[in-house]
């Protein structure tokens, strides 16, 4: 996750965002229609977790395995959408929620792979944690209330934006101030000059 690439991930946290805002404010949208924008979303994430893998900046001690399987996982969902829609809606719900882990634990690799690099990676570790805490809840009650769902997944979608979000202005802030591909420290691993 290059500092180049910082404008892909401002604009997945952004689209997060506007995916929570729909669940949250607009709950009798139809549940096709709510798997259809989550499929979107997917889509855009793995795209830009695609695009930041490949990028010429990506070097051998950055996470791009990580960020290229995080990608497929993206596309693969939206593309199960498009294969079985509306009839498998619950047999979704299974897909969504393994895929919320997946990611979730891919995320938290990156950020763990990244600590050394880069400071502020506990962001993308706690937008990890958040998707795992999504998956398992999915898992653990498929037919609660849909209502509740949307809610919980909108209000998940919002908290996992805006921390995406903030990753995307510090890979900024760091481009700005450093040549590119010139990450910053973590404070842990900085040499003390006398």
């Amino acid at each position: 996750m290059g500092t180049r690439n910082w404008g892909w991930v401002v604009a997945r946290g952004v689209a997060a965002i506007v995916f929570g805002l729909c669940a949250l404010f607009v709950p009798g949208i139809t549940w096709v229609v709510l798997i259809s924008f989550f499929s979107a979303y997917a889509l855009m994430g793995g795209i830009a977790a695609i695009v930041a893998a490949l990028s010429r900046e990506t070097r051998a001690d950055r996470p791009w395995g990580l960020l290229l399987m995080e990608g497929i996982a993206g596309v693969a969902v939206a593309v199960l959408w498009v294969l079985w829609p509306a009839a498998t809606s619950l047999a979704f719900l299974y897909v969504l929620g393994g895929w919320a882990v997946v990611s979730g634990i891919l995320e938290i690799g990156t950020a763990i792979r990244l600590r050394r690099t880069i400071q502020g990676e506990w962001m993308l570790a706690l937008a990890g944690v958040l998707s795992v805490a999504l998956g398992v809840t999915v898992w653990l009650w498929p037919l609660a209330g849909a209502l509740a769902l949307v809610w919980w997944i909108g209000a998940y979608a919002i908290v996992f934006g805006a921390l995406i979000i903030a990753v995307g202005l510090h890979l900024r802030r760091l481009k700005g101030g450093r040549p590119t591909g010139d990450l910053p420290s973590h404070p842990g691993t900085r040499q003390q000059h006398a």
